[in-house]
């Protein structure tokens, strides 16, 4: 995409759902770097042990032994929803800067991708139709909760086309069983729901909602928003409590076999290397 500098342009009201249910407007992100605000997503590169972290204000990288992140890129875009498929592959949503796009470019950023670590954006599909506020991947099949019109949208062949379903009540977040693609684990706002058919039917799966983390077959996390992790050996299991993370959890969580990131307040970001008992500061803004 060509940027395009624009200034002294009205933005107000051209953007709203982006704080999870509660209605504000995106007017761009000051000229001056404010740091990374509002995270919105994590990744864990495997091979190099770097951290992204999508924002409200661009994208941002945290390599093994930096303590402070850095921006990748000059661009500011809204990242919503974000995963990393695999080292050097992302996916993303959100909403483009404004001042930095092009005139006809249209609020809703739907499916977009990067192949270089985040250097560059290309759009894959749903321009100006979706809005992701939580993406996972599983091979090629990617599951995105669109928040414009509060359905699950599923895609079996990398983004080129989708199928919907509908959802108990609008997700906060979403988790993939690693051993079976069908099966998930969703929570909204309320509770905990758990689908065995790609998202077709849902159950009731708990009363405690929160942001989960699948990284094996009998690690399934949830985290509340207050930052109490807890843990569930078979889907089938009730969960529980381990420790704490300290502070209000972001939508901001990555778990691999070995260590879990979570954003809370203030931007900082935590690392547990023992399954989420015991949490340390990895990074402050």
């Amino acid at each position: 995409m060509r940027r395009r500098l624009l200034i002294g342009v009205a933005l107000a009201g051209l953007l709203a759902g982006c704080g999870g249910g509660k209605e504000e407007t995106f007017q761009g992100v000051p000229f001056e770097d404010p740091g990374p605000i509002h995270v919105h997503g994590l990744g864990l590169d495997p091979q190099t042990g770097t951290l992204y972290i999508a924002t409200h204000t661009g994208l941002w990288q945290l390599p093994e032994g930096q303590a402070k992140a850095t921006r990748i890129t000059d661009r500011r875009q809204d990242t919503m929803g974000f995963t990393l498929v695999r080292p050097g592959l992302f996916l993303g949503s959100g909403h483009p800067d404004l001042r930095e796009a092009e005139p006809d470019l249209p609020p809703l950023l739907g499916l977009i991708k990067s192949s270089d670590n985040g250097q560059t954006w290309q759009q894959i599909s749903l321009l100006g139709k979706a809005d992701f506020h939580v993406l996972r991947s599983s091979g090629s099949r990617i599951y995105g909760f669109d928040s414009t019109h509060n359905l699950l949208m599923r895609s079996d062949n990398g983004g080129t086309s989708w199928r919907k379903s509908k959802v108990p009540e609008p997700l906060l977040d979403l988790t993939i069983d690693p051993a079976d693609p069908a099966h998930l684990v969703a929570s909204g706002e309320v509770a905990l729901y758990e689908s065995k058919d790609a998202g077709g039917v849902w159950h009731l799966r708990g009363a405690t909602p929160g942001y989960l983390a699948w990284p094996s077959a009998k690690r399934l996390y949830l985290f509340d928003p207050q930052g109490r992790v807890q843990l569930s050996d078979s889907p089938a299991k009730r969960f529980k409590q381990l420790g704490s993370v300290g502070g209000e959890l972001h939508a901001a969580l990555v778990a691999s076999e070995s260590e879990m990131y979570a954003a809370i307040e203030g931007e900082t970001i935590k690392r547990s290397v023992d399954g989420g008992r015991t949490w340390q500061v990895r990074s402050r803004p």
